[in-house]
């Protein structure tokens, strides 16, 4: 072994808690979705319609922070590889820690401390960074709950931190003036850590099968009862912290949770009419029906504008979604460029950040963010609010569409662009965001030609966001130019519809 670290004390175990009877919660549950307006059919749930307040918002926070924040290696899931031998992590354990019999995954939690977390502190970076709503995981694959849950007593209220860290947090949140979201990730736990049960470790052992079960093949369905405590654990995260976004990962669109998706879409979209608060859940691939919730890619984009609202959440590392050594981690400007992409399209950007187990955010995440933020700050008249204009964007270099796509190089030229579009009460705009440097010191745009018809009004005034003064420019058939010595944010003003006056005649 190369590091020491201390071992959970199984004397000092909290009682496990006994959710295998959830009869009189799930009649709760059901009196809720009768009750309406919703109901666990698609037909019901289709009359969904995602909150202006989320479609305006554009930017918000992730956050992967869990006890695979402990070890730091390779990724967030550990906790799976860590048992399959043959991979990377489990060498890396067996080098580290020593057997898995007496050091498992279990034992990082001690270690898990969160000493130095400072919600506030948190929120005002994500502030700072611009962000409009935040989603902590509230429980990843590995089962370890990162709130006060009573449905087990592995969380990190009772372990580690011993603290409602995701509840503290939450109300951060709040204070700032930003919405509180929430992920869950429990849905593959069903399979996760079933490598530790094909050798001896602890996954087998007795006295933390609670913690490590079901670990399950990946090839079985779900049981009833592990898809009941999925429903109630969700309940229960709703209930308890009122999150106004509830992000779900890939697994659920297992067939076995389909009634137990609707149940659960239902039950929230209920709740939430009840608080006077408007609602977003994410999913990936169909585990939600078209229109029932707000579609979400992984580290990924469309490739063109999708009528309704959608999300891509990425991270501002390439490697990982958690704290490990030596990330690779995007640039500001790469950010930047997948903001604009995103927003171009008619989505939103979660962007992914990931603690430290002491509770600190790395430095060269906190610089991204607020180099972000700083930008936003010039700009961020071309993002909040917006909606797509007649095409996304303009330009030669293609971009990947799909899930994971990010970690792909891309070189943009000065012949990129992304447009976005305003229609306020002061008139109607239109923006373009450069994803280059100038040449010459001219940005030329071929989408605001005379001759490319995309402009169905004159333009009345050009501008430069974060620039005071008239700014240098002349429309030709071929394209606009604006004349400036940087990537800057081009700002059109329209000239104002003109309706005609009303001429009255009597029919003879």
């Amino acid at each position: 072994m190369t590091e020491s670290l201390p071992p959970l004390d199984l004397a000092a175990l909290p009682d496990p808690v006994d959710v295998s009877d959830n009869t009189r919660a799930l009649s709760d549950v059901q009196a809720v979705i009768d009750a309406g307006p919703y109901t666990d059919t698609w037909e019901s749930l289709r009359g969904y319609t995602p909150p202006e307040w989320y479609e305006d918002a554009k930017l918000g926070i992730f956050i992967h922070w869990g006890v695979y924040s402990v070890p730091a290696f390779n990724n967030e899931w550990y906790s799976r590889n860590m048992y399959r031998e043959g991979t990377a992590e489990f060498e890396h354990h067996v080098a580290t820690y020593g057997d898995h019999r007496e050091f498992g995954y279990k034992d990082f939690i001690p270690s898990f401390t969160m000493d130095r977390f400072d919600p506030d502190e948190w929120a005002e970076l994500f502030r700072r960074a611009g962000a409009q709503f935040v989603v902590p995981v509230a429980e990843h694959h590995d089962g370890f709950a990162m709130y006060d849950t009573q449905r087990s007593r592995w969380s990190a209220a009772r372990m580690g931190p011993e603290r409602d860290v995701f509840g503290d947090l939450s109300a951060a949140t709040d204070r700032a003036w930003m919405v509180r979201g929430a992920s869950s990730h429990r849905a593959e736990h069903w399979f996760f850590m079933n490598g530790g049960a094909k050798f001896d470790s602890d996954v087998l052992a007795a006295q933390t099968l609670d913690f490590y079960g079901p670990a399950q093949r990946e090839e079985t369905a779900p049981n009833e009862r592990f898809l009941e405590d999925w429903l109630l654990r969700t309940v229960e995260i709703i209930d308890r912290y009122r999150p106004q976004v509830l992000w779900f990962d890939w697994w659920i669109e297992h067939p076995a949770f389909t009634p137990y998706v609707a149940k659960l879409a239902a039950y929230y979209y209920n709740r939430a009419a009840a608080w006077g608060r408007e609602v977003v859940i994410n999913y990936k691939w169909d585990a939600f029906a078209e229109g029932s919730a707000v579609y979400d890619i992984e580290r990924g984009t469309m490739g063109g504008i999708r009528p309704a609202v959608w999300q891509n959440d990425t991270s501002v590392s390439k490697t990982a979604w958690s704290w490990v050594q030596n990330h690779q981690y995007k640039s500001a400007d790469d950010l930047i460029v997948e903001l604009a992409d995103v927003v171009s399209k008619n989505g939103i950007l979660l962007l992914n950040i990931g603690p430290k187990p002491d509770g600190t955010i790395p430095a060269a995440e906190q610089e991204l963010l607020l180099s972000m933020g700083d930008w936003l700050s010039a700009n961020g008249e071309a993002i909040y609010g917006t909606r797509p204009w007649v095409i996304s964007g303009e330009g030669p270099t293609q971009v990947a569409v799909g899930s994971f796509v990010d970690s792909e190089s891309r070189s943009f030229t000065a012949s990129d662009f992304r447009f976005t579009a305003r229609t306020h009460v002061t008139g109607d705009y239109v923006y373009a965001i450069p994803l280059a440097e100038p040449e010459n010191d001219e940005l030329r745009i071929r989408a605001f030609g005379r001759g490319a018809g995309l402009l169905t009004r004159r333009i009345k005034d050009v501008t430069i966001l974060g620039e005071s003064g008239p700014v240098a420019w002349e429309q030709t058939p071929g394209e606009l130019i604006v004349r400036t010595s940087r990537a800057a944010v081009v700002k059109l003003f329209l000239e104002p519809e003109t309706i005609p006056p009303r001429t009255d005649f009597l029919h003879q």
